[in-house]
């Protein structure tokens, strides 16, 4: 029998305790316990990336972090990024670059989006190719996924310069 541990995890700005095996992986207690089912499932080796969640704001392969060791930590899903039921810039981004076909991959490369423009709002498109190749998909050809987050990221540094700028 494993050994159980009582953790607080704030998933999505939502503190929730939980009594959870030593063993049993961040992913399976945000789908199963947390029935947040937009984070998926693919490898569970860390390689593909589907799981991608951001642990105090730094993107983590879900399946390889135990739940425990999320204790007292914030993550954020990607059901995190729509605000009241509307998709946010990143996601209408995808969709309008066509950075998505069958949707399986995309959570998590939206959430590793999400960090590395919060990080590095001046990111170029050779930075985001660099990134995005951490994670597998195996529909767009990543040229697509490259253009949505170029384009957001632009949109975000217009929104944020201030008016009568020329950046």
């Amino acid at each position: 029998m494993s050994e159980r541990y009582l953790i607080t995890l704030t998933v999505n700005d939502t503190e929730h305790e939980l009594l959870v095996d030593a063993r049993r992986t961040l992913v399976d207690v945000l789908r199963h316990d947390l029935e947040l089912t937009g984070t998926h499932v693919g490898c569970e080796h860390g390689v593909c990336g589907a799981c991608t969640v951001l642990l105090d704001g730094a993107p983590v392969r879900a399946c390889l972090v135990f739940a425990v060791q999320a204790e007292g930590r914030a993550v954020r899903t990607v059901e995190s990024l729509a605000v009241e039921g509307e998709l946010n810039d990143l996601q209408r981004s995808f969709a309008e670059h066509h950075g998505l076909q069958c949707g399986f991959c995309t959570p998590g490369f939206l959430m590793l989006a999400e960090a590395l423009l919060a990080e590095k709002p001046e990111v170029g498109k050779a930075e985001i190719r660099e990134t995005v190749a951490s994670n597998l998909c195996r529909c767009t050809g990543y040229q697509t996924i490259v253009e949505a987050i170029d384009d957001c990221a632009a949109r975000r540094r217009a929104r944020l310069a201030p008016e009568g700028s020329t950046r």
